[in-house]
């Protein structure tokens, strides 16, 4: 067989899994909850077909025509990525028997109902049994896959190719060196008046100015669209139909606002990969078995953390949208000024929510959950001692009383899918989107003006030149030593929050 084999088959591959993500979009927005049970065999059912189909024989075949077609062409060129990362995918899941990722999916399914239940009612013990069933269940891939430290390297690698325990703890021991002092002076500063994030907004209303917010940085509505959910997330089946989620909250209004944000910048991600990759290996995470055009999970993040809180949350943004946000909600915004709303949407203070969390706490969350996973999966932590080990760390690092299950433990939905190793992400798409954005606005200094009137297209176009186009077909590293001339760096990450910080609470 010959290299446009390979694509096809590998296009079927892509296929299954779309289809895997309709099933699962539709159950976190639409489906009745009766029908979790027979949902979660399907989706067991498309990717254990997804993982066959890699392993078949027919691709094997068309791979090694493949092989022998591009043998010339660049290391880097799409056709040699497409091969090498057919290759890896191949024996990544040979390692891990079919039967584990069957029972893997089909628990995540069906798990996911336990967890929303459990959440509701804060209380730990009902989804404690599929957890345990879940930790488990990675520990074997772990040892299947096979690690040299850790075995949460090998979980994470799923995620974040090349992350490990030992990187991790240095990269946090870092970020708490530059952030600790600067939650230490905001506790004694003067806060932000902020009461007025919490009046009665009305749903509908917070439904359309998310919606209208989303599009106007640039989210293609044509191949997308907004729903609600319990907990928010976007998912693409291929760049021509991206859709996103949120919640709303109607006495607390951001919440709404910068989840569709959020959700956005991973859409635009999705619905910027070059459209020649559409179906390949180059639009599909063979590894994790995801149709998805993002490197990585953290490089995913990337754009959503940078849209959300570089964007969304900056002072020209509220300069230029207040008038928006006053007509969105008639009445009730009329005795706030820009100022006051962009200090009040960035003012910090600890939380017990992860994803309501300001930008200055947030990676504390980050480091509870990496940390804990980590000693789930090493065996040192019980599954039915975590809220307890969870609260006491949200009390070390945060410094608050978690007042129950349903906002500490539950809070997240990634453990009922088994997304076990994936937390590592969010704090590197922090530190990506920093990187990305100070590189843009200093190598390109009419983007930052653009940004100040509200035209968003100049960023937008040097993200997706520099991050989307490429789709997967550059490892995280490679894309940011492309885009920004090194690897991953904390610095500008801790210099933006220093200097936003410093200056909204007059520090000296």
């Amino acid at each position: 067989m010959s290299y446009a084999g390979l694509i096809e088959v590998t296009g079927r591959v892509n296929d299954f899994l779309n289809a895997g993500s309709v099933l699962s979009w539709d159950a976190r927005t639409m489906m009745p909850k009766g029908g979790a049970e027979t949902r979660s065999k399907q989706l067991a059912t498309l990717a254990v077909a997804a993982r066959n189909l890699l392993c078949s024989d027919e691709m094997k075949r068309a791979l090694d025509g493949a092989e022998a077609e591009v043998a010339g062409k660049p290391d880097d060129s799409p056709e040699a990525r497409i091969v090498a990362q057919v290759r890896e995918a191949i024996g990544y899941h040979e390692r891990i028997p079919a039967e584990l990722l069957r029972r893997k999916t089909e628990l995540g399914s069906a798990a996911h109902e336990v967890w929303a239940e459990a959440r509701e009612k804060a209380d730990f013990s009902i989804f404690a049994p599929a957890l345990t069933t879940m930790v488990d269940i990675n520990r074997e891939m772990a040892e299947a896959l096979g690690y040299e430290d850790h075995p949460y390297d090998a979980l994470m690698y799923r995620f974040e190719p090349g992350t490990t325990t030992t990187g991790l703890t240095k990269l946090f021991g870092r970020l708490r060196e530059g952030m600790i002092p600067l939650i230490r002076a905001i506790a004694e500063a003067e806060k932000p008046r902020a009461e007025f994030l919490y009046r009665d907004f009305p749903e509908d209303a917070q439904m359309a100015f998310a919606l209208n917010m989303a599009k106007k940085i640039g989210y293609d509505t044509d191949r997308g669209r907004l729903d609600t959910t319990v907990h928010p997330f976007e998912v693409s089946f291929t760049r021509n139909d991206v859709r996103i989620t949120t919640r709303v909250n109607k006495n607390y209004m951001p919440m709404s606002l910068f989840g569709a944000l959020h959700e956005a910048g991973h859409a635009m991600y999705e619905q910027g990969v070059d459209p020649a990759y559409t179906r390949t290996p180059l639009a599909t995470d063979l590894i994790s078995l995801y149709a998805v055009g993002g490197v990585s999970f953290g490089a995913h993040e990337s754009q959503s953390r940078l849209w959300e809180n570089h964007v969304g949350r900056s002072r020209g943004f509220w300069k230029n949208h207040m008038g928006d946000i006053r007509a969105a909600y008639p009445g009730l915004l009329d005795d706030v000024s820009e100022e006051e709303f962009y200090r009040a949407v960035n003012r910090s203070e600890p939380s017990f929510i992860r994803v309501e969390a300001d930008e200055l706490t947030y990676d504390f969350h980050v480091m509870v959950r990496c940390e804990l996973e980590a000693k789930m999966v090493d065996g040192s932590l019980e599954v039915a001692d975590l809220p307890e080990a969870w609260n006491a760390a949200m009390k070390e690092y945060l410094g608050v009383e978690v007042p129950d299950d349903g906002q500490g433990v539950l809070q997240d939905v990634h453990w009922s899918s088994g997304q076990i190793g994936t937390f590592c992400n969010y704090t590197i798409g922090n530190i990506m989107a920093a990187q990305l954005f100070d590189t843009a606005t200093s190598t390109k200094p009419e983007i930052q003006t653009a940004l100040d009137n509200a035209d968003y297209t100049p960023l937008r176009n040097w993200l997706t030149d520099n991050v989307a186009q490429h789709g997967r077909r550059f490892s995280r590293d490679e894309l940011l030593e492309k885009a920004t001339g090194r690897t991953l760096d904390p610095e500008p990450y801790i210099a933006h929050l220093t200097k936003k910080y410093s200056e909204i609470y007059a520090l000296a």
